[in-house]
């Protein structure tokens, strides 16, 4: 019998719900709507729910998991960094690009407080409850961990963006691990975001 069953499987419960809840959660993002604007759908998928789990299923501080300025100073430090290094790239890469031209034409009503909504649940269920979640479990692998469902999140958007998001993923994740924080990589991320858009669109 033991060995048609196999070994004992002994699951970590808390890497087990952040991954099954943290795939369902993007497939609805993707299929289904709950309100009339995306970003508020977004808020509550991935700010929402992520923060109920942890303080009712969890019963933990959300600080645990970023929700804080952590290490404000530095996170300071790095958010102007990637900013000043983000701008030039993004404005080479995306100025005069048909396709991204093309594909964020009708983002640009409601700059940049439709991306601030749009990413701040965004921002905290990967470099805060993803992150921090699969931390406690596999240390610094969890950088690598969690950039492989976000870099998938992305596809359908621009192949040169899309490319790029592995490594931005794990940039994002390093951030928030130095800070313990999610704050400092979602103002970069917001800043990429609404500049991206901006150049893309001819707005710049």
């Amino acid at each position: 019998m033991k060995y048609l069953l196999g070994e004992k499987l002994n699951f970590d419960w808390k890497v087990a719900v952040v991954t099954i809840v943290s795939t369902l959660l993007l497939m609805v993002d993707h299929y289904r709507t709950i309100t009339i604007y995306k970003y508020w759908d977004r808020v509550i998928l991935y700010l929402v729910i992520p923060l109920l789990i942890i303080l009712v299923f969890y019963r933990e501080n959300p600080k645990e998991y970023g929700l804080s300025f952590g290490d404000w100073k530095l996170g300071l430090t790095y958010t102007v960094l990637g900013i000043l290094f983000m701008a030039p790239v993004i404005y080479y890469l995306g100025r005069g690009n048909a396709v991204m031209r093309v594909y964020y034409a009708d983002y640009l009503p409601g700059l940049p407080w439709t991306t601030f909504l749009d990413l701040i649940g965004w921002e905290f269920f990967f470099r805060g409850w993803i992150l921090f979640s699969y931390a406690r479990r596999f240390g610094h692998d969890a950088l690598w961990i969690h950039a492989v469902p976000f870099a998938l999140a992305h596809v359908g958007k621009p192949e040169v963006e899309t490319l790029s998001t592995i490594f931005g993923g794990f940039a994002f994740g390093w951030v928030a691990w130095r800070t313990r924080s999610f704050v400092w990589p979602f103002l970069i991320h917001w800043f990429i975001a609404t500049f991206v858009i901006l150049v893309a669109a001819g707005a710049l």
